[in-house]
């Protein structure tokens, strides 16, 4: 799997499972089937409430640790700077691993707190306990907030990102601040399966409306997390490294951005 270079010097495999909604009592098959196909990257949450499975998957597949790259993020009501600290012990001791990256769900403004969980992330980066860390759902304005306050830059946001919400100004600003874009929601909830710029390289690569919209997110320089909690399905999104889209590809599948959410806007959620 091709991998994405972070600002810290770490890298992260460009396409992985994310487990979001994904039961707890199925979420141990699950990882342990994706990272038997090959998948190098789970993303999990606290919130998610499968922690513990996402740990079990990877401890029975047999892997080596450092082989699985392992995402979880601090939810809504634990920021602050000790209660982060706290949070993360949680997740540690759910996980029954210590994480490669580490998130902030959501920014969560209206709190007024994530500049003191940012605080204690570095922190816990600083005495080794995490690799990386990172944001989710940040807008411009937050991303430079804590930039410009702490020094010290996220190596990732992790966004709603699809072919109904394509962000560019949002992307744009992660490629001058060498942050790494990370689409969660990737399919859009199928939305543009149907569209005509889908289904032109559908009938040119025979491929599925979904692999052509997962090698889209590729080609933007996205990493991207599909979930799936069928075998068939994690197998067919992992195989979209042997076709791509070409520039009037590309340029065609840029004209169904509508600017449209399936999930809250970080400007007043939480």
């Amino acid at each position: 799997m091709a991998t994405l270079k972070l600002n810290d010097g770490n890298r992260i495999p460009a396409l992985g499972l994310g487990i979001w909604q994904v039961p707890a009592e199925e979420t141990a098959r699950i990882v342990g089937t994706a990272l038997g196909l090959g998948y190098e990257l789970i993303d999990g949450a606290a919130i998610y409430g499968n922690e513990e499975g996402l740990g079990a998957g990877l401890r029975a597949s047999g892997l080596p640790r450092e082989r699985v790259f392992v995402t979880t993020k601090v939810w809504n009501d634990r920021q602050g700077h000790d209660e982060t600290l706290r949070a993360f012990d949680e997740s540690v001791a759910r996980l029954g691993l210590e994480p490669d990256l580490l998130l902030i769900h959501w920014p969560c403004p209206a709190k007024g707190l994530y500049l003191d969980t940012w605080r204690a992330m570095i922190r816990l980066r600083d005495e080794g306990r995490v690799k990386s860390i990172g944001v989710s759902n940040f807008m411009g304005d937050h991303l430079e907030r804590l930039i410009g306050e702490t020094g010290v830059t996220p190596v990732l946001n992790q966004i709603e990102l699809h072919p109904g919400l394509q962000q560019a100004d949002l992307r744009a600003l992660h490629d001058r601040l060498g942050i790494v874009t990370q689409s969660w929601t990737p399919l859009g909830q199928g939305a543009a399966f149907d569209s005509a710029p889908v289904q032109a390289v559908v009938a040119r690569s025979g491929k599925t409306p979904a692999q052509v919209i997962l090698r889209w997110h590729l080609q933007l320089g996205c990493s991207v997390i599909p979930r799936s909690t069928h075998a068939g399905r994690l197998a067919q999104n992992l195989d979209v490294t042997d076709f791509s889209l070409t520039p009037e590809e590309m340029t065609a599948m840029a004209t169904l951005d509508a600017g449209t959410r399936t999930g809250p806007d970080p400007r007043d959620f939480g």
